[in-house]
Formats: C-alpha cells, structure tokens, sequence
C-alpha cells in the first residue's frame, strides 16, 4: 500500500505520485511518512525531501521552510519554496546566506519576533549550500 506524495511551492505543483516513504526535514528533526501513519502537520525547516520506492531513494527536493500534512494515504508538502536538489546551486546558496546574514546584522535585536523568521532564513540557507555542495 502507497502513500500519495504532493508537493507544492507558491510557483507550482513539482510532483503528485505514490511512494512507498517519504521522509521530510520537519523542524524537530526528519520525519518518515509512510502508509497508515498518525495523522498530523509539520513545520518544515530548509532540507530535503526524500522520495522512496522499493528500498531506494528515487527523488530529492529542497525545501525552504512551509509544512507538511500528513494522514494515513496521504502526505501534502506546502513549501515556502521548493526545487529538485540537481537544481540547486552553491552559489546561489551563498548568496542567499550572505543576504540572510545581512538582514539579521541589521535587524533590531530588541525584537524577538522579527528575529525569529531571520534566524529561520539563515538555517535555510545554510542547508541550501550544504545540500548543493554535497554535504
């Protein structure tokens, strides 16, 4: 018995298949999603979503934040932002991180709820670099 898979970023709909697992980086750590599990939804942090069928893993993507429903047959991923890991690229990562850092440099450090979605920015961007590099 499958699970259905959707993952959807604000540009558009990546995929809609069934797998046998998919594993998301939830913000406590990853979760796997597999048939018949525990109804919930999780927040996601930047990492990757992993696809698997038939003991393999058959596709990666980014993620850049959103959350995750997940049911019994059905496991909905609604990202921030949401890309093939082989489109990923170092450069843009950096960029991304050096941008993050700046704007957490220069926000009010009095204001915890501005810093908060700053902190989260960073830890997506460093998971970007470390995704495209490989890591």
């Amino acid at each position: 018995m499958p699970i259905d898979v959707e993952i959807v970023s604000p540009e558009k709909r990546l995929l809609a298949r069934a797998v046998d697992m998919v594993v998301v980086p939830g913000s406590e750590g990853d979760l796997a999603a597999m048939p018949e599990h525990a109804p919930m939804i999780v927040l996601l942090r930047g990492g990757v979503v992993s696809l698997h069928q038939g003991g393999q893993v058959t596709d990666r993507f980014f993620v850049a934040g959103g959350f995750a429903e997940i049911t019994g047959d059905r496991c909905t991923i609604l990202a921030d932002l949401a890309t093939p890991v082989s489109d990923l690229s170092r450069a843009d990562g950096e960029i991304r991180l050096r941008d993050a850092e700046a704007a957490y440099e220069a926000a009010d450090k009095t204001d915890i709820t501005t810093l908060e979605p700053l902190f989260d920015r960073i830890q997506s961007a460093r998971a970007w670099v470390e995704t495209a590099s490989g890591s």
